[in-house]
């Protein structure tokens, strides 16, 4: 009885939390890895609240952001009711004006800025209108697939530091407190004007441009490539695409099937060879 009575509490608790708003507690543990469990001011039997390990204080990020037995302030991001927990964060708490920024954006929403930098994992963008970052260079960043719809080298094949982009808001990264953008989604997506003028059986002309060990990869128009399966590489069995083709070929493949909603396109060498006809 004790522990539904409990349960039960802790639910009537965390129904009166809101999404942003501003909770005060007392760090119980302190986890590298899962972060720190918080004892909530009005709830003293248990630890209610939860600070991931991105979610803590950017002053001194992340080891030794928080001991056990200080006070902290955060800010509500998650409600769960059901597993009695919330979802706390210190760095929201402690960079107001970057929150206020980003928690009204919307997906679909236009935002313009500068690259402020290029890193191996994304791009950085400071956003016009938008305040700085506590840690990165810009509040806005743009992974590499949402760079270009088409194959490129290096980022800098797509955009370079200083030069004005606008791009697409996907989402709210509440870990790192930045707004993930595209920069393709600027631009027509050349996968689905490919797709209207093609069918299946219809033989294509294209060049190999990636091998892997479950076939090759090959561009039947800009920005559009398609996989050639092993066993569509040739008329007889072959073990890897090496032995059917290199990167580089001028090859002519048949259409097996479109698919836009996952933007794939599946290839045959095999059915595009005159023996074959």
């Amino acid at each position: 009885m004790g522990g539904a009575t409990n349960d039960r509490a802790a639910r009537d608790f965390l129904a009166t939390l809101r999404v942003g708003d501003l909770c005060s507690g007392t760090a119980a543990e302190v986890d590298g890895v899962r972060g720190v469990a918080v004892t909530l001011d009005g709830f003293p039997a248990r630890p209610l609240g939860a600070v991931g390990p991105l979610d803590l204080s950017r002053r001194r990020y992340p080891a030794e952001a928080v001991q056990a037995g200080r006070r902290i302030t955060a800010q509500v991001t998650a409600v769960d009711l059901n597993e009695g927990r919330v979802q706390l964060s210190m760095a929201a708490a402690e960079n107001p004006e970057l929150w206020a920024f980003l928690e009204p954006l919307w997906r679909g929403a236009i935002l313009s800025g500068r690259v402020a930098a290029i890193e191996r994992f994304g791009v950085f963008v400071a956003l016009d209108e938008g305040p700085a970052h506590p840690v990165f260079p810009g509040v806005g960043f743009i992974t590499y697939p949402e760079l270009s719809w088409r194959r490129f080298e290096a980022a800098t094949d797509v955009v370079r530091v200083g030069r004005r982009v606008t791009c697409e808001f996907l989402q709210f990264d509440t870990w790192n407190g930045e707004a993930r953008l595209s920069l393709r989604a600027m631009q027509p997506d050349p996968f689905q004007a490919f797709a209207d003028g093609v069918q299946a059986g219809q033989i294509l002309h294209g060049q190999v441009t990636t091998l892997a060990p479950f076939g090759a990869f090959v561009q039947v128009a800009d920005g559009v490539e398609g996989l050639v399966r092993l066993r569509e590489l040739a008329a007889h069995p072959v073990r890897s695409p090496a032995e059917a083709v290199r990167a580089g070929d001028a090859v002519s493949v048949a259409v097996i099937d479109v698919d836009r909603q996952r933007r794939r396109l599946l290839l045959s060498r095999r059915l595009a060879l005159p023996e074959s006809g």
